[in-house]
């Protein structure tokens, strides 16, 4: 392959037409413009410059080359420039969190997009061990989870905190224990764990979700208040998935006496550097969770 060093010395002697010139021009020696230009016809086996005392003309080689190379040397010049760059609003961002916190930060981020086309929102919706295996596979360049990572490759930092709830239908005024277990429990993909949580906090007789009848289940965030809005049984969610559902009058939410809230982690890779739109993108997701 052609030295590109060597390379931008004889394009830059062709254009100032002067070896001491090109020398202070690049700040070389002359000699050392001579050897780059020696060193060039060596490697392209011909010779580039009819030499006549201490003035040249290009021969035809020298002309065919300094034809091709300015075109080399200034689409190289564009990518180093491109390269170089970190623009904070251009490219895409590929993220992952589980649903509710999805639901909330979604549109903002859409949002953004609209403002900055150039930036592209990629978000996916995932439990929170896909999310970690993901960061840690960089498939997703940031994620959001709802428990801290244990694996060496991914860095988590707490960022925000999001309250558990208990969500019946509209019609129930108590939430007894007895209540419960007459209405069932709609399960989902963290169901079993959010209940554990809370309902473990706040009534004594809880072992674990399986105690109660299973009433129907969905990895849908957005459905699995549907069932409840209909009278079918009750779950707990986070706040962010039951403020987004779209019929808040068929539903209740209980403030129980021992209240719970979920640690929100942002989620990058350990050893890579975040992008300047990366960046972007987590400073808008922190302005609304």
């Amino acid at each position: 392959m052609i030295n590109t060093t060597w390379l931008r010395t004889f394009c830059t002697l062709v254009e100032v037409g002067h070896f001491t010139r090109t020398a202070e021009r690049l700040h070389m020696t002359q000699s050392g413009v001579s050897q780059h230009i020696r060193k060039l016809e060596e490697q392209l086996g011909a010779e580039l410059l009819v030499r006549q005392g201490k003035q040249f003309s290009l021969s035809g080689a020298g002309e065919r080359l300094y034809a091709e190379a300015q075109g080399i040397l200034f689409a190289l010049s564009n990518l180093e420039q491109t390269i170089a760059e970190d623009p904070p609003f251009e490219g895409s961002v590929r993220i992952m969190s589980p649903g509710s916190v999805g639901l909330k930060l979604y549109p903002h981020l859409l949002a953004l997009q609209r403002k900055h086309p150039k930036l592209i929102i990629d978000y996916r919706f995932a439990p929170n061990p896909d999310v970690e295996k993901a960061i840690a596979g960089s498939s997703v360049d940031l994620g959001f989870m709802t428990s801290r990572s244990t694996l060496a490759d991914v860095s988590c930092t707490p960022v925000a905190h999001e309250a558990l709830l208990l969500v019946t239908p509209a019609s129930i005024e108590e939430p007894d224990w007895d209540t419960l277990m007459h209405l069932g429990f709609i399960d989902h993909p963290d169901g079993s764990h959010h209940a554990s949580l809370f309902l473990g906090a706040n009534y004594p007789q809880f072992q674990h979700s399986n105690l109660f009848p299973k009433k129907g289940f969905s990895n849908q965030i957005g459905l699995i208040l549907e069932p409840v809005s209909m009278g079918l049984g009750f779950t707990v969610l986070p706040a962010h998935a039951v403020e987004a559902f779209e019929k808040p009058g068929q539903i209740r939410v209980h403030p129980l006496a021992n209240p719970v809230s979920e640690t929100l982690y942002l989620c990058v890779p350990r050893h890579r550097a975040l992008a300047a739109r990366m960046k972007t993108v987590i400073a808008e997701a922190k302005r609304w969770i």
